[in-house]
């Protein structure tokens, strides 16, 4: 059995340490968590535009992101299995958001409604 080095690893920078590694890694995440938290914001939108919360899961359009990242992941030279297992987790992260934030923007309504 061959192993093959992914093709990923072309593009990160040599490290000797893990230090090294670690603050490679650090600096990624600085770059990542503001683009999460830009993604985020669009699922208030989302939340705000839909109008029950049964449009809040899309099954459809779950399979269609996987099928793009995978994709996506497999031009980058990296695994599709590993890209497509953190979509999956964010995308239930960002459901469970969506959820509460579609919740929440109806609060005022529905506590208006019943006085």
């Amino acid at each position: 059995m061959t192993t093959r080095t992914p093709q990923a690893i072309e593009k990160v920078k040599p490290c000797t340490t893990m230090q090294d590694v670690r603050r490679e890694v650090n600096t990624l995440d600085d770059v990542l968590v503001p683009l999460l938290v830009e993604r985020v914001g669009y699922m208030t939108q989302a939340a705000g535009i839909k109008q029950g919360a049964e449009q809040v899961r899309d099954e459809a359009r779950i399979e269609a992101i996987v099928a793009r990242v995978r994709e996506r992941a497999t031009a980058e030279g990296g695994d599709a299995d590993v890209i497509e297992a953190i979509y999956r987790s964010l995308m239930e992260a960002c459901i469970a958001y969506e959820h509460r934030e579609f919740a929440r923007l109806r609060e005022p309504a529905l506590a208006g409604s019943a006085a």
